[in-house]
């Protein structure tokens, strides 16, 4: 068992100025990814504080109590090569900075937290050499096993460092998709993509967007291991301070609508797309504190209208299950008080997290075949963002039943 820490603060990790306004209260709740057990069942979990912030300078909303980085993501339970439409996304990136940058034999991709190298892989089929950084230990020992060139180490100042010694150069493009959120530490951070893409270097960074998180009443996307949640304005603040100037922008539809945002040390013509970005922030008002205000309310009334539609499905007999072991899944369950028999079981398709159970709720993990035995009335699709994706392999599959998504709001779902 992995002993967690947590330490309260009170200045932004990005600027340092005072943290003010909440953004969004969700009480105590267990770490989203720290599945448990089954032997482990009876043991009492930590919970800490799920609490989002509004830095009162650079407008960064971050979570005041940040636990220790090294015990959640040492031994990490989240495989992006589980998603088919994660993987799909990364094929067609590869294949676009391939040829938007001229990479080939003789250029280097670097990707922070590479995961089990779901991205890199694509880059290597193009003989695109690449090395991947990931912190987790057993998620990159599946990397290297796929052959893809991996260091199990947290990228900082530091360690770019070392590793731009040890290359004898920089990288031609450095990723850090989906990462920036995982990272107390976000100047050291900034600074280590910094020094990994030296002068020349592009650096392309995905994140979530904090207007479609707002738009979409996201909530469930706040949990322990996500410190921090981003507009365009709090990131170009982030990098300008490490050299780093934002060029172009990208909108994506992924994760409920994300943001990959280019930069880099060496002077570049801003893009059209780059000012859009800017004007619709500036218009909604993401640097002012009225954009925050009522979104803990919302959220509120998002969970409260889940914990209805489940009180009235269980008191109509109908059994119901859930599809997706995922981060988001289990704040919505605990946000709500959802405990193991309120949902049966929920399946995944990840080994790392099949025989245990979720955190907080102990709903056990099982696999697809196994959840699709239960005889279900209803499944609640618990990773919105790729909804249709799931509800066409369920269907294919042979559910006949229900097919549901509770954010932000209950509603039936159709196949892709």
């Amino acid at each position: 068992m992995t002993v967690l820490g947590a330490l309260e603060v009170t200045e932004c990790r990005a600027c340092g100025a005072p943290l003010g306004p909440v953004f969004c209260d969700l009480g105590r709740m267990p770490v989203a990814n720290s599945y448990v057990p089954n032997a482990e069942a009876a043991r009492r979990e930590p919970a800490f504080p799920l609490r989002a912030l509004v830095c009162t300078g650079c407008r960064l909303v971050q979570l005041d109590t940040v636990v220790d980085e090294v015990g959640i993501f040492e031994d990490y339970a989240y495989f992006s090569s589980m998603s088919d439409g994660w993987v799909a996304h990364a094929g067609r990136f590869a294949a676009e900075m391939a040829l938007r940058l001229g990479l080939g034999p003789g250029s280097l991709v670097i990707e922070a937290a590479s995961n089990d190298g779901y991205l890199l892989r694509h880059f290597l089929a193009a003989g695109i050499p690449c090395l991947g950084i990931e912190p987790a230990r057993n998620v990159a020992e599946v990397a290297r096993a796929a052959g893809v060139p991996t260091e199990a180490r947290f990228l900082g100042r530091a360690t770019a460092a070392e590793i731009v010694a040890a290359r004898g150069r920089a990288a031609d493009l450095v990723v850090a998709n989906n990462v920036l959120a995982h990272v107390p530490d976000v100047n050291d951070f900034a600074a280590g993509l910094a020094v990994l893409a030296g002068e020349a270097g592009i650096v392309s960074i995905e994140a979530p967007h904090l207007i479609a998180m707002v738009d979409g009443v996201q909530f469930d996307t706040i949990y322990h291991e996500h410190y921090a949640y981003w507009s365009l304005h709090a990131m170009e603040g982030l990098l300008a301070r490490h050299g780093l100037v934002v060029f172009d922008v990208e909108r994506l539809p992924t994760h409920g609508g994300s943001l990959r945002v280019f930069s880099s040390a060496a002077p570049r013509r801003g893009s059209a797309r780059l000012a859009d970005v800017r004007a619709e922030e500036a218009a909604r008002g993401v640097a002012r504190d009225e954009f925050y205000r009522g979104f803990d309310a919302r959220a509120q009334r998002v969970v409260a209208g889940f914990r209805a539609w489940l009180a009235a499905a269980r008191a109509e007999g109908r059994r119901i299950g859930a599809y997706g072991a995922a981060a988001k899944g289990n704040t919505l369950l605990n946000a709500a008080g959802v405990r193991a028999g309120d949902i049966l079981a929920v399946a995944d398709r990840s080994p790392a997290k099949q025989g245990r159970l979720l955190p907080g709720s102990h709903v056990p993990v099982v696999t697809p075949e196994a959840l699709l035995a239960l005889g279900l009335d209803d499944i609640l699709i618990l990773p919105w963002n790729i909804a249709r994706e799931v509800a066409g392999q369920l269907r294919g599959a042979g559910f006949a039943g229900r097919l549901l998504v509770a954010v932000p709001e209950m509603r039936e779902v159709a196949p892709r």
